[in-house]
């Protein structure tokens, strides 16, 4: 379990749920993980998300999402920004994942949003992650 970087350790449980072909992943929550769910929801890379409270930390619970083949519709899922080595990016530069066939996380001034929403709103920030 990592404590420094729990974004890292977010997308690397996705990643290997869906490597083991697991149907849903039980991630401890936070605001900014819940709030990456919901955009992961929102671009259909996953099913949908149930939280689940109790007394210490409320836990996401993931319903991953396959096609008719079993393939996953998450093919990648990659950290970008570190917490050694920031990556910000100007509205101009938002970067584009596999010419819009991903999708890029960026944490904005405005909230957390895709780079394609990012881009509509004129806004820059940091990138989070690329899914595709």
């Amino acid at each position: 379990m990592s404590k420094t970087d729990p974004i890292a350790d977010y997308l690397t449980r996705i990643r290997n749920a869906t490597r083991a072909k697991h149907r849903k992943v039980d991630i401890p929550a936070s605001n900014l993980k819940k709030q990456i769910t919901r955009i992961l929801q929102d671009e259909n890379y996953i099913q949908h998300f149930v939280l689940i409270e109790d007394d210490k930390q409320s836990i996401i619970r993931i319903y991953l999402k396959y096609d008719q083949d079993e393939k996953s519709v998450i093919s990648g899922i990659k950290r970008i920004s570190k917490p050694g080595l920031r990556i910000y990016v100007g509205k101009d530069n938002i970067p584009r994942v596999f010419s819009n066939l991903g999708v890029s996380i960026l944490t904005t001034s405005q909230g957390l949003m895709t780079g394609q929403e990012a881009r509509r709103r004129g806004v820059g920030g940091e990138v989070l992650c690329h899914v595709w």
